[in-house]
């Protein structure tokens, strides 16, 4: 058998993290993923997916996710029921995410533009480094190996093999 479930989505809101009485973090969010045709009026619809994750990962969502953010979920699908208060059976399908990749910079006005929990930090997470320094000269001076065009003049004793 194979269960089997692969998302990228945002996310309605922030994720929530509880604790469970033994002390293990697990967090809920949903996620918004887009369907890949339009309705008959030409709008998108969107499935609204719960997701659940747990341990470190869970921290690291509550941590570093926030509404509007993009995310890629990687897990498995699991249903459940209980009884509510009023006695009648009500069950739940969600997404037990195995692996939730941050798709954005931290940081990202991709949001609800709310980046006052990403402030104070250079860096990103999960992939949120690759533009830092795009468009800006060389933080550490000339470049060594531009060299115009030019033949490289270096001995064969310098070299490292």
């Amino acid at each position: 058998m194979m269960n089997r479930v692969v998302l990228v989505g945002r996310l309605t809101k922030d994720p929530e993290l509880r604790y469970t009485p033994s002390g293990v973090a697990v967090a809920n969010f949903t996620l918004a993923v887009n369907r890949p045709f339009t309705n008959q009026q030409g709008d998108r619809e969107a499935d609204f997916i719960n997701v659940v994750v747990w341990r470190r990962q869970a921290e690291n969502a509550a941590n570093f996710l926030k509404k509007g953010s993009l995310a890629g979920v990687d897990g498995r699908v699991q249903t459940r029921s209980y009884d509510n208060s009023q006695g009648q059976r009500v069950f739940v399908t969600e997404v037990m995410a195995e692996s939730v990749q941050f798709l954005e910079p931290k940081g990202s006005n991709q949001g609800n533009g709310d980046n006052e929990r990403n402030s104070g930090s250079s860096s990103g997470y999960g992939g949120g480094n690759q533009n830092r320094n795009q468009g800006s000269s060389s933080n550490y001076g000339d470049d060594p190996f531009a060299n115009n065009g030019k033949p490289v003049d270096i001995s064969d004793d310098d070299l490292p093999f």
